[in-house]
């Protein structure tokens, strides 16, 4: 690895200064069994590309990307360009970090991995040197010198041949399909949530928000043994979109101009009293409000969704009812342990995929997965 570590390695200035790298036009049709890929640019265009095929060098794989899901963040960086203060689009960026694929070339010094096998790509890879605190200890998701694969400025798993540190591949069983090891990235996220939080048998447990995140949150929550559970939502069709993926959850529907704490007393009558946790998907903060408002003394706040930079929260509340506030920035060492809760069916991803398309129709599926009347869970893209 070059001394500039995995950035090095991964410039996407290798990709966009390439003489085959070309942007397609609306109509036009990549040529057969060209390297596309979907990306955005900072006049929030989304369009297919072409670029040059990796070769796999010391320690890489060299990945046919089966299946990728849009995820919420991809959305927003074509649409308004950034999420938060440092993750900004600055140039043409790839798109995609929920992916599975199959292995095709391997690099030199490669010897876990031959051509054919079945992975899982962690779309975060850390420095992993010895002289970062974060990857030493464990925490890596915070590592500072991370690439993160569809973050900008690094392009995204959303192509067809991905190039990859062979550590940070993940066997998938046979009995584990592809949509579901893409799948199994917001799923790490949902269990980074439920271990952080503690949540134990029995723990009365509220989810905030019904989308993507919300629902493998309730899968996780109800595998781990939460009960009762609520979820919240302000649109009926995720509730009930909820309630059959988890026939035993309690559903509340949040109506606009209720306050905060109209909605949390909705919530303790659904619950049959105040909670003690709450994995709150949405970052909004009338919805964060509500989570405080619902919880019992002592109760703990999750917080996975993404939201405003600057929030108000209802500090005396807090303070006198013990109500801890904690969050989370992606996931660290929770890839295993979600294909092993795939593989063995605790965890039934598969309802999750309401709309496939095929690699050359990427960008319909990003309209798709951008237009709420569509009614789109998770888009899949599939190669």
């Amino acid at each position: 690895m070059p001394d500039g570590g995995f950035a090095d390695v991964y410039s996407p200035h290798k990709v966009l200064h390439d003489p085959s790298f070309r942007i397609l036009g609306p109509n036009e049709k990549p040529s057969h069994d060209a390297n596309i890929a979907a990306f955005y640019n900072p006049n929030h265009e989304i369009h297919l590309v072409e670029k040059p095929r990796p070769k796999p060098g010391p320690g890489q794989v060299l990945v046919h990307v089966r299946a990728t899901g849009i995820c919420g963040s991809d959305v927003h960086f074509w649409k308004e360009g950034r999420v938060g203060d440092s993750m900004i689009v600055t140039d043409e960026c790839g798109s995609g970090h929920e992916s599975a694929g199959e292995v095709v070339e391997v690099g030199e010094g490669v010897t876990t991995w031959k051509v054919g096998d079945r992975v899982a790509i962690e779309a975060g890879v850390p420095c992993s040197k010895p002289s970062c605190d974060y990857c030493r200890t464990g925490r890596y998701n915070a590592c500072p010198d991370v690439v993160f694969f569809s973050t900008p400025p690094f392009h995204g798993t959303l192509t067809r041949w991905h190039l990859h540190p062979a550590e940070w591949l993940h066997r998938l069983p046979d009995s584990v399909s592809f949509e579901e090891g893409s799948l199994c990235e917001p799923l790490a996220v949902a269990l980074a949530g439920i271990d952080r939080c503690g949540l134990r048998l029995g723990d009365p447990t509220l989810i905030c928000g019904a989308g993507p995140i919300g629902l493998v949150s309730l899968l996780s929550a109800r595998a781990a043994g939460a009960e009762p559970i609520v979820i919240t939502d302000i649109v009926q069709s995720r509730l009930d979109f909820a309630k059959k993926l988890v026939p035993g959850v309690r559903t509340v529907l949040i109506e606009r101009g209720w306050t905060p704490k109209e909605s949390a007393e909705k919530v303790k009558v659904a619950a049959e009293g105040p909670l003690k946790f709450a994995v709150e998907c949405t970052g909004v903060e009338s919805s964060i409000h509500t989570a405080i408002y619902s919880m019992k003394f002592g109760g703990k706040v999750f917080i996975i969704g993404v939201g405003k930079d600057q929030q108000m929260f209802p500090f005396m509340h807090l303070s006198a009812n013990e109500i801890d506030v904690s969050f989370q920035y992606r996931y660290a060492n929770q890839y295993p342990k979600a294909i092993r809760l795939v593989a063995t069916g605790l965890v039934n991803l598969k309802p999750l995929v309401t709309h496939r398309f095929k690699l050359e129709d990427a960008v319909e599926a990003f309209h798709v997965a951008a237009d709420p009347t569509q009614g789109a869970i998770k888009v899949q893209i599939c190669d």
